[in-house]
């Protein structure tokens, strides 16, 4: 028994004191903040809130634009729908380039010069998405680290997501919210060279293409459909030794668009040069805008182009909500991986296949 007893309170090197309390792994009040639900605005609360340019509440409308979900997008259009009447007020430009253009730098140095006339700029910036991860950077914020903390300046990066189409739609809505929040000067960026220009000029007043010397064959290098969509081409990096070759390049342009019809604004599009990184050029680009916008609005054109654009919206929009539609039913959403399998197994046709799911669709739909 006193054996036992000496056991129990003999002292070893194995013996561990309790020492500090540890702290729990995640801050309570932390999550806390986590755990709380963000507030739910009404349709009034969004409208009052973005007419009064609260940029929070501005961001959360365009995110339920941005959304997928059904009972987002129908809060959305409400939103839109009375925000409407207060929008229609902005300079639309659209600006697309090659890689490795200065976009980014282009877009801050030209949107500062914006700001600085007391404008306000919202700059709607279409972020490449990764058709394998969807993945999206997103960095446009910390690429223009100088106009992301401008007051009168606001940026919204949007993944695309792998739709062009959605994209379209949602970035059209997203300056119906920015230009009733009094944004009167809108930037879209685009994704690149490609399809999504003609996407985006059909929902801007002025289209520009960013592009440098030394790259190559310049011309060959981009679509002679983007060329002629052009309303500016800007030769962008004038700078340092790189001035002679900006000049030689903008001549191949100009020479290039002496061969395309007359556009039927009235306006001859420019080619300009200028160097983003030591703001040089940049009040020609500004009064070239300005140029064209009182020239278009002074023959009726820059109206008359803004109704052919809100018949495109329309055609747009029923084509995403019949997509949208079609892919969220459940038995096509059922049908859909069966046909897939049958597909890649050459069981059927891909012909065959759409038709199999139309049919099914439409017998749902036809009442």
């Amino acid at each position: 028994m006193q054996e036992n007893k000496s056991k129990k309170t003999r002292k070893t090197a194995l013996s561990v004191s309790k020492g500090i309390p540890q702290p729990p792994s995640v801050n309570p009040d932390l999550a806390g903040r986590i755990r709380k639900k963000r507030k739910e605005y009404s349709v009034n609360e969004y409208v009052d809130g973005i007419l009064n340019c609260n940029i929070a509440l501005l961001s959360q409308a365009i995110t339920l634009v941005e959304s997928n979900k059904q009972e987002h997008f129908d809060l959305a259009q409400r939103i839109i729908e009375a925000c409407l009447p207060y929008s229609d007020n902005s300079i639309r430009i659209g600006i697309t380039g090659v890689p490795g253009a200065g976009k980014s730098t282009f877009i801050e140095t030209l949107g500062k010069k914006v700001t600085a006339m007391d404008r306000k700029l919202a700059v709607l910036a279409i972020d490449p998405s990764s058709e394998k991860s969807h993945g999206s950077i997103l960095g446009d914020k910390t690429r223009m680290e100088a106009l992301a903390t401008d007051t009168k300046a606001f940026i919204r990066p949007s993944p695309s997501a792998g739709s062009l189409g959605g994209v379209a739609r949602k970035t059209r809505e997203s300056i119906i919210l920015c230009e009733a929040a009094g944004f009167n000067t809108i930037f879209v960026e685009t994704v690149g060279v490609g399809q999504s220009e003609t996407m985006v000029h059909s929902m801007v007043d002025f289209f520009l293409l960013l592009m440098i010397s030394g790259a190559g064959d310049e011309l060959q290098g981009i679509k002679r459909g983007i060329m002629e969509m052009a309303d500016a081409i800007i030769i962008n990096k004038a700078d340092g030794s790189n001035v002679h070759r900006v000049e030689l390049t903008k001549t191949e342009f100009q020479n290039a668009l002496s061969l395309f019809p007359p556009n039927k604004s009235g306006w001859k599009p420019k080619v300009l040069t200028c160097s983003a990184l030591e703001i040089r050029g940049i009040d020609e680009i500004w009064n070239t805008i300005i140029e064209q916008i009182d020239l278009t609005k002074s023959n009726g054109f820059f109206q008359e182009k803004r109704k052919k654009q809100s018949v495109i919206r329309m055609h747009n929009t029923i084509i995403e909500n019949l997509k949208s539609s079609f892919y969220n039913d459940r038995e096509i959403s059922a049908l859909l991986p069966g046909l897939e399998t049958a597909l890649k197994d050459g069981k059927i046709t891909s012909y065959s296949a759409a038709a199999d799911m139309l049919n099914k669709y439409h017998k749902k739909t036809n009442y």
